[in-house]
């Protein structure tokens, strides 16, 4: 009842201009099935009643609980477009509480596993045609968005006061040297490949 609450407020808050929905916490395939029909039932419901629905609706879906991971194939195809969404998808391949400060060195999103998650996510988008964004506080620091771009991503999120380091660091990277560097680094078995990336762009002279 609320998901329909909220879909028909969007809905009727676009008044015939374009619009994007993106749904959170999706666990598997068939969830997002149910949703579809769910829109579809609100696009049914306001133009019986003489709305003005969105002239163009698109509809993706931020991809953080681990389970999508072996479903990216029959998801992606299915979605206009999709969002990495890397604080809660790092906590939860790791089983930790992000905000616990006693965790913090448990794990480190720049992490062999964590980088390889996000690089099947890129891959498979790319074979499907799919756009794909990070969103997270993770694309906001010039190592970590440097590690991003090294998987692939071309579109992060990051808070206004971190786009002038992060671009400058994008403008001195070699990013097909970057990936020939990372590509080996995310089959080993390395807590964080934080250090190797900080020797990269300090030899590359990239700026951080």
């Amino acid at each position: 009842a609320l998901l329909r609450l909220q879909l028909r407020a969007l809905l009727l808050a676009s008044e015939g201009q374009p619009m994007k929905i993106m749904f959170p916490m999706v666990a598997d395939v068939e969830e997002y099935r149910r949703i579809l029909e769910v829109v579809e039932l609100e696009k049914s419901h306001l133009a019986r009643r003489g709305h003005q629905l969105p002239s163009s609706l698109m509809l993706g879906v931020m991809i953080e609980v681990p389970s999508l991971l072996w479903q990216l194939d029959h998801l992606l195809p299915m979605v206009d477009f999709a969002s990495i969404g890397s604080n809660d998808l790092v906590q939860f391949l790791f089983a930790s509480d992000r905000g616990n400060p006693r965790l913090q060195g448990r794990y480190d999103p720049l992490s062999p596993a964590a980088l390889g998650a996000m690089r099947m996510i890129v891959e498979k988008a790319a074979q499907h045609g799919t756009p794909v964004t990070l969103c997270g506080e993770l694309g906001g620091r010039a190592l970590e968005a440097m590690g991003l771009i090294g998987i692939g991503l071309t579109s992060i999120s990051m808070v206004p006061s971190a786009v002038g380091p992060v671009k400058a660091m994008i403008r001195s990277l070699d990013r097909n040297k970057l990936w020939a560097f990372m590509e080996p680094l995310l089959k080993s078995p390395l807590h964080s490949i934080r250090p190797e990336l900080m020797e990269f762009a300090q030899r590359n002279g990239v700026v951080l």
